[in-house]
């Protein structure tokens, strides 16, 4: 009895792994290379993925004012700079959507000058790293006649192909995703 469950998980592990993935978003949160090495760390309530800290804002706020909680928190709306840092905010948002339409607000937008879409930093979107959902951005105007000139992402089943940004009126209340630089931490047995 115990080959059989023992031959079945093995089954099932080996048909999992050969499954193709289209992204790698396991991270562990540190890897020193011996006890009393340094490490990057986050705050309560942040998350590493690769050299950044995201915390995920579940209250709906504007854009303007999601950008303001950012830098009250010490960060900023996420400027994504990779198509890793696109999979991993895409796999994370599908476990924080409660609904289709619960999207993140990120640090994008065309309110200065429209169809020239800037990151938080002031930065140009680099076209090659642009995941608009297909007809976006769009700019619809049927409820607001000034458009849709902030970004936000998220599909609630995750995007296979990435491709999740929406622009969107920038006064309807999202939530939101903030980043900032972790810190450096000590290792005992863990980042401290």
């Amino acid at each position: 009895m115990m080959t059989a469950k023992h031959d079945a998980l093995k089954r099932n592990l080996t048909d999992t792994l050969s499954q193709p993935k289209s992204c790698n978003v396991v991270q562990p949160s540190c890897r020193p290379p011996t006890e009393g090495g340094t490490c990057f760390k986050c705050d309560p309530d942040w998350e590493r993925h690769g050299n950044k800290c995201y915390r995920f804002l579940t209250e709906k706020l504007t854009w303007d004012q999601s950008r303001s909680r950012c830098e009250e928190l010490g960060g900023h709306l996420v400027k994504i700079d990779s198509k890793d840092e696109q999979c991993f905010l895409d796999w994370t948002l599908i476990d924080k959507m409660d609904e289709a339409e619960d999207k993140f607000w990120i640090g994008l937008t065309d309110q200065v000058t429209e169809d020239e879409w800037l990151w938080v930093d002031g930065s140009k979107l680099d076209e090659s790293l642009a995941f608009w959902n297909y007809g976006e951005p769009d700019n619809w105007r049927e409820k607001n006649p000034d458009g849709e000139d902030c970004a936000r992402m998220g599909e609630k089943g995750g995007a296979p192909d990435l491709k999740c940004w929406r622009d969107q009126d920038c006064n309807k209340p999202q939530k939101g995703v903030c980043e900032k630089t972790p810190s450096m931490g000590r290792v005992k047995f863990n980042c401290e």
